[in-house]
């Protein structure tokens, strides 16, 4: 690993500063980015085309986005009630003790759970905050009272219902990474 430094930061050829932080990252790196947040099937030929790069340099830069973690993984998004899940409810659990085992435990039991597609570790009320999936109110209730009170140190729910998405499926805004 190569180790470069430059106004008293000390960076690695990986792009991570010695502190452990990261960036580094130039045009062509938030290029590839948001191209691939809008189209995760394009090729490396057309990603190339796009950001104006050729293809072998092109795919490592992908390479080394995805080996540093900026790139987590790839996946088809899928309309939730194009699949029989036409609710979605927002969860606040009010954990009943508040120290780390109990916590941890917690969180574990609701990472393993499918109907909880995602999991937030909240501040001020509550403790977590999920988004849950459900064919109908009925199968809501019966998840609820069949698996989620059973959970370790559940101690209250506090549930809201979508009622129709304005966003979903955002990406996320890269304009702050790039360098004027």
């Amino acid at each position: 690993m190569l180790k470069t430094t430059v106004s008293g930061k000390t960076t690695t050829s990986e792009g991570e500063a010695a502190d452990g932080s990261r960036q580094g990252l130039d045009r062509h790196d938030v290029a590839i980015l948001a191209a691939l947040q809008h189209d995760a099937r394009l090729s490396n030929a057309e990603l190339a085309t796009r950001i104006g790069l050729s293809p072998a340099p092109t795919w490592r830069r992908v390479r080394r986005l995805e080996q540093q973690g900026y790139i987590t993984g790839y996946r088809a998004e899928i309309d939730r009630r194009r699949v029989g899940l036409g609710v979605l409810a927002f969860v606040r659990i009010d954990a009943e003790r508040n120290n780390a085992e109990a916590t941890q435990a917690l969180e574990l039991a609701l990472a393993a759970l499918p109907e909880v597609v995602a999991c937030h570790y909240i501040s001020g009320a509550g403790t977590f905050e999920l988004h849950v999936v459900a064919t109908d109110l009925d199968a809501f209730s019966r998840w609820t009272m069949q698996t989620l009170f059973k959970l370790p140190n559940v101690k209250d729910l506090h549930t809201s219902f979508s009622l129709g998405e304005v966003k979903a499926g955002a990406v996320l805004p890269l304009t702050h990474l790039i360098k004027t």
